[in-house]
């Protein structure tokens, strides 16, 4: 059981909504940044070696786990390398093309077919590693609430300054209020307050 105050996407005609216009907004998406993705996909391929697309686990909706995919901005881990650190600003494991993707987070861009597939909405919490999952759930009050919808390439907290170096707690703060009064006007609201502030904190 999750505490919070009221949940509309409980409501399956909420869910049916949000998700007709997920499928919309991101082939949408797709289309509009085609030529963009395909240009950053020759600029990794000039400019490192390794795979385009970085797959990640995450844990989404009801805790389930899903690969979410990026574009490739770091060096590829060794062969038996675990990936558990945090990404911090000046990154050294960081390309150079991959710097100027990270702070335009253009990285983020095939997270529209993760959104297709269903593992993701266009709007919801940020999806986190099941490894950091398992240490917040612990620390931090109500951290599973986010779970009870689907992730999001970004969120209420996103839009408003909370990516990178910044609290957990403000976050999952951010992440219920956005649970409890969310809305498909409250949606499109996020998504623009994302593109006008969408450099902020990106690294």
């Amino acid at each position: 059981m999750i505490n919070v105050r009221d949940v509309p996407l409980d409501l399956t005609a909420n869910r049916l909504f949000k998700r007709a216009f997920d499928i919309l907004f991101s082939l949408i998406a797709i289309i509009v940044t085609s030529p963009i993705m395909i240009g950053i996909y020759l600029g990794i391929r000039f400019t490192s070696r390794g795979p385009v697309i970085f797959k990640q686990e995450r844990v989404g909706l009801n805790r389930r786990k899903f690969h979410m995919y990026k574009f490739r901005s770091m060096k590829p881990l060794p062969e038996g390398a675990s990936d558990m650190g945090w990404t911090i600003a000046n990154d050294p494991r960081r390309t150079k093309f991959g710097t100027f993707l990270r702070k335009t987070s253009l990285d983020e861009l095939p997270q529209f077919f993760n959104v297709l597939l269903g593992h993701m909405s266009v709007v919801g919490p940020r999806p986190e590693r099941p490894y950091y999952v398992e240490q917040f759930k612990e620390e931090i009050p109500k951290y599973m609430v986010k779970h009870h919808v689907r992730p999001g390439i970004t969120g209420w907290a996103q839009s408003n300054g909370l990516r990178g170096d910044t609290s957990i707690e403000d976050r999952i703060k951010h992440d219920i209020f956005y649970i409890e009064n969310w809305s498909i006007l409250f949606d499109i609201k996020i998504i623009f307050r994302t593109i006008r502030n969408g450099f902020k904190n990106a690294y």
